[in-house]
């Protein structure tokens, strides 16, 4: 599993790679929380459920993107733990765990559709772009 930040005049675009597809919406979603903060309360510990359906897999993942992103924001926490309860490629269930934050490093406003097309590659393993709206 890995991600990559690829140059981008305005906003925040990754390249996302992972061996299956359920790890490419892990890596998406560690992407995303480590561009937001890096520092975390360890003390204190939370703890949400998040359900998502889409009309296919890269819809499914921007969604599940901006969901937890609206969670980090209305609540002031990152996430750095998932445990998908319900896992297919047009819904997802999952409790996530994480901290609360003091500020974030970086505001995200959005995970975007512009560029996003999960696709597996040549090797098998799963692959997409993400552009964040900063």
């Amino acid at each position: 599993m890995s991600y990559e930040i690829i140059s981008h005049t305005a906003d925040l675009k990754i390249k996302i790679t992972a061996d299956n597809l359920k790890s490419l919406f892990i890596e998406a979603l560690r992407a995303m929380m480590e561009t937001l903060s890096k520092k975390t309360k360890k003390e204190t510990s939370v703890a949400r459920k998040i359900f998502v359906t889409a009309p296919d897999k890269t819809t499914l993942l921007v969604d599940f993107l901006n969901e937890t992103l609206a969670l980090t924001q209305v609540n002031k926490e990152i996430y750095s733990k998932i445990n998908f309860l319900k896992f297919s490629e047009n819904h997802l269930e999952a409790d996530i765990e994480g901290q609360k934050i003091e500020k974030f490093d970086e505001d995200i406003k959005a995970a975007t559709y512009h560029e996003a097309d999960i696709r597996q590659n040549k090797e098998g393993r799963w692959e997409t772009i993400l552009i964040f709206d900063i």
